[in-house]
């Protein structure tokens, strides 16, 4: 494990979120917040409204903004993230994860718990110096960000699909090569 489980839950939420803004939009809608609070089970307050969606979708642009950035940019919009927030740190433990840090009460927006728990994961990518662990997929047509918590660092997609499609490519490149000579 490179990060601490609730660091590696955040950064992947934060991921998502952007991610959803790729083409096509896959947070539209509340069924899809829906589908993002499924597969990231914030707890406290819920809105599961229109309200709720369009600031979770307006947040995206900064949301990438911070994970792309160099080091000490990165650590500036984690600073500016904290100072911006009601700040009510508390340690908390809920469904299968331990004991782990929540920065802001329970009872503030999703969007603004969302912007500083990707705050808290960035603290420790800032700290052991690991942001080239957050890039843009190395698929050429894609825009989305590829999260390596591989220990290897392997991962250079998004997705399977863009891997997928990576591969198929360099594989005809190399057989159409290979009929050439």
């Amino acid at each position: 494990m490179i990060f601490t489980d609730d660091t590696e839950e955040g950064l992947r939420a934060a991921v998502w979120l952007v991610n959803s803004a790729e083409d096509p939009d896959t947070l539209a809608d509340l069924a899809e917040e829906r589908a993002f609070l499924e597969e990231f089970p914030y707890t406290g307050r819920l809105d599961r409204d229109e309200t709720e969606l369009a600031s979770l979708r307006d947040l995206r642009p900064h949301l990438r903004a911070m994970l792309l950035a160099p080091r000490d940019e990165m650590a500036a919009h984690v600073n500016d993230a904290l100072a911006g927030a009601h700040l009510s740190p508390h340690l908390v433990r809920h469904g299968d994860m331990d004991w782990h840090l929540h920065a802001v009460a329970d009872e503030r927006p999703l969007s603004e718990r969302v912007l500083i728990e990707t705050a808290m994961a960035l603290i420790d990518v800032i700290r052991t110096d690991e942001g080239s662990r957050i890039s843009v997929c190395a698929d050429d047509t894609c825009e989305a960000l590829a999260l390596d918590l591989s220990r290897n660092r392997s991962k250079r997609y998004c997705s399977t699909v863009c891997a997928n499609r990576n591969a198929v490519a360099a594989y005809r490149a190399r057989r159409a090569g290979a009929e050439e000579a």
